[in-house]
């Protein structure tokens, strides 16, 4: 790399280095700057500002780049609320102002499906992205690392940007303030009460996580600590006191992870006081949801997602519909509600005995059916007299057998819930297009996930 005048000299490589521009963000929300080597990837700035960087050759043609200096600020630029937020690695976008940030959001997603899927003529068919309230305090969940430091505290955060160490916290900006003034407290009790805490299982295991849980609309809080092992004597005391001393606390868990393993949560939840489930209404319904339950973290934006599929719907009437990876009934029960017959897909049994039970409080049971197992073994039969299917697949997307049993017997209409354009992109190439039966009428971008960089995306598919 040849200097420039008017550069400062970079320590890391005896050359000057020249100013640089941030040029685009990519998709984990990182600044995009364009060198003569290549591309590298910058923590905190923004397009169309001006850096001085460190950069640092990393064998072959990789290069590093540290940040040195801001010389220039985006007019998108914001103070981040959180006094955290540099070095949590919990938000990557507080520095960009909320509506930017969904601007940026919906051209992530046209970018996926133009690189991924290949598909051309997106502006009609990407709408603006939709999002609820300021961008803060949405979160009804946190589960958070713990960690006993050498003179016996307890620390509970979210990890460090690009690593494993904890920042220590006792609020959240993103999360609902009805938890905040739980953390400490909590922490402090364990603190005393001198459990094991070994998240990473190196000195025989102990407790890993805190997890916290809130109704949006009833106030109903869970609280479930996540154990490698289960002999804690004296847990059962503590969970009682919890109980009596906040009344919106309606259960204390406890969730077994003796794995080593980044999965979060193990397959056993017992109840340790009071009861493994609070209540919460959904789109005007009644719900239990488990501690371990999938539930979406943004209550208000999941909410936003029925009116869009029943108009999505509405040119069908009512009919059939086949809900895959239905979880506790979260949207099947409210499309049930307004008079569509329901069959749920889920492999996991706890949650489909919730999506039951939830079916029965709302006076679905007679329009709904769960079946538990792989949504790829289950769906060609499901599919025969489906008017409909509604897919809310994990981050992964779908798996290929769940592509071939719509292919085999597509139904007229498919509504596609995702959490990631890049898969979301990748199976609609696989549905949609010359030869395949599916249009792709409508993408809505959702911003489930303000201050970061994920996206909720539905589609609407048509087969002619």
């Amino acid at each position: 790399m040849q200097p420039r005048s008017g550069g400062r000299r970079s320590p890391a490589t005896g050359q000057e280095g020249p100013e640089r521009l941030v040029s685009g963000l990519a998709h984990d929300g990182r600044g995009v700057i364009r060198l003569d080597q290549g591309v590298v990837f910058v923590e905190g700035v923004l397009p169309g500002e001006r850096v001085h960087l460190q950069l640092r050759q990393e064998g072959g043609r990789r290069v590093h780049a540290e940040l040195l200096a801001r010389l220039s600020s985006s007019q998108d630029r914001c103070r981040p609320p959180c006094i955290l937020a540099e070095r949590c690695g919990g938000c990557s976008l507080q520095h960009l102002a909320l509506q930017a940030q969904r601007l940026w959001k919906r051209q992530k997603v046209i970018d996926s499906l133009e690189r991924i899927g290949h598909f051309t003529g997106l502006e009609d068919c990407v709408a603006p992205t939709r999002g609820s309230g300021n961008g803060m305090g949405y979160r009804n969940r946190a589960i958070l690392p713990l960690e006993r430091t050498a003179d016996g505290r307890i620390r509970a955060g979210y990890y460090r940007k690009g690593s494993h160490r904890i920042v220590n916290l006792n609020q959240c900006p993103v999360l609902d303030p009805r938890l905040d003034g739980l953390i400490a407290p909590i922490k402090q009790d364990l603190e005393s009460g001198g459990w094991p805490v070994d998240r990473h299982l190196s000195d025989g295991g102990g407790l890993r996580h805190l997890a916290l849980r809130v109704g949006h609309h009833s106030g109903e809080v869970l609280i479930t600590l996540v154990s490698s092992r289960a002999d804690l004597p004296g847990l059962e005391q503590l969970a009682r006191l919890w109980l009596n001393r906040w009344p919106e606390v309606v259960g204390v868990c406890l969730n077994l992870q003796p794995n080593p393993t980044n999965v979060l949560l193990g397959p056993l939840t017992s109840c340790l006081a009071g009861q493994d489930h609070l209540r919460e209404q959904f789109a005007g319904l009644s719900y239990r949801i488990g501690a371990d339950s999938f539930f979406q973290v943004n209550t208000p934006m999941a909410e936003q997602v029925v009116p869009l599929m029943l108009a999505a719907l509405a040119p069908q009437g009512t009919g059939n519909l086949v809900d895959a990876y239905c979880g506790i009934g979260t949207y099947g029960l409210p499309l049930a509600a307004a008079g569509w017959r329901v069959l749920g897909l889920e492999l996991g049994a706890a949650a489909v005995a919730l999506a039951t039970a939830n079916a029965g409080i709302n006076g679905l049971a007679d329009r709904t059916r769960f079946s538990v197992g792989a949504v790829a073994e289950l769906l060609a039969g499901a599919l025969v007299a489906a008017d409909a299917l509604v897919l809310d697949p994990p981050r992964k997307g779908l798996e290929p057998g769940v592509v071939e049993a719509i292919l085999a017997a597509p139904p007229p209409t498919v509504l596609y819930l995702s959490c990631d354009p890049a898969t979301l992109a990748r199976d609609l190439a696989r549905l949609c297009g010359a030869g395949l039966p599916y249009q792709l009428l409508q993408v809505q971008p959702l911003d489930f996930f303000p201050q970061t960089s994920h996206v909720e995306c539905l589609a609407v598919l048509r087969h002619p």
